[in-house]
């Protein structure tokens, strides 16, 4: 076809057919695309003050240890201010000699628990105070006294069982059968000992080396072996409890972990 010419002498060009309706059904190329994003303010947990009254034993927060503590804050009582005639018999019969433990093994074995070898100026009412309170505070009351009662009852009869055996071959007098063994320091030890279990490591060991390291000096002393015989082997007795108490802390965290 010729093209149309026009008064210049120039050839027109046939206008183009509209297509933007074509272009807006066509894909669109994609692009980075900006998304903003809301800045959230996460607030910080507040500092928790430190609360050194949590230290110690109290009815709601600890009530095994703080029952317990009452229970031989009396017996103590008794032991420093009644007559001598009353309190060595009363000290006698909640012996765990040999003796007593072959005719009521468990009223001696827990009567024993109730007296405090030492009155208020042993070292072993702090440790008690502190090492208790902090147990039940991870463990709860019933599983503390399982602890405690795991020390005293087990290391009682891991020194007194050799005792009576001695006795009986000979290599000991009678008189061995009725020594005054009574106290809270067994229980005391294993709790120490399963307490470190479930601290942190800077933590652990230097309570174990310096706890530890006074139950050996006791024992090269050689004031009494068989107590610091029977110390020792609490405090081994706690640490072989880790696995249990660790398990027990799992099953009573929120998310069982």
């Amino acid at each position: 076809m010729e093209p149309i010419a026009t008064a210049d002498n120039e050839p027109s060009v046939a206008p183009l057919p509209d297509v933007s309706e074509l272009l807006d059904g066509m894909p669109r190329q994609r692009g980075a695309v900006t998304v903003a994003v809301p800045t959230v303010q996460v607030p910080l947990p507040a500092a928790r003050a430190p609360r050194p009254w949590r230290l110690l034993p109290t009815p709601t927060g600890t009530p095994f240890t703080f029952a317990y503590a009452t229970v031989l804050a009396f017996t103590t009582l008794i032991a420093t201010y009644a007559a001598p005639s009353l309190v060595d018999a009363l000290l006698q019969a909640s012996s765990t000699d040999v003796a007593h433990l072959v005719q009521t093994p468990v009223l001696v074995l827990l009567a024993s628990g109730l007296w405090i070898a030492g009155g208020f100026a042993s070292p072993y009412v702090v440790c008690f105070l502190l090492v208790l309170t902090a147990l039940e505070r991870r463990l709860g009351g019933a599983r503390t006294a399982v602890v405690f009662l795991l020390g005293h009852v087990l290391a009682t009869l891991a020194t007194e069982v050799p005792v009576g055996l001695a006795v009986l071959v000979g290599h000991l007098p009678d008189s061995s059968l009725h020594r005054f063994d009574y106290g809270i320091s067994f229980g005391v030890a294993a709790s120490v000992g399963a307490l470190a279990g479930l601290l942190t490591p800077w933590l652990r060991w230097p309570m174990l080396v310096l706890f530890g390291g006074m139950l050996v000096e006791d024992l090269i002393e050689f004031t009494d072996p068989l107590s610091n015989w029977g110390h020792l082997i609490s405090l081994a007795i706690g640490i072989a409890t880790w696995p249990m108490i660790r398990r027990w802390v799992r099953l009573l965290s929120p998310s069982g972990v």
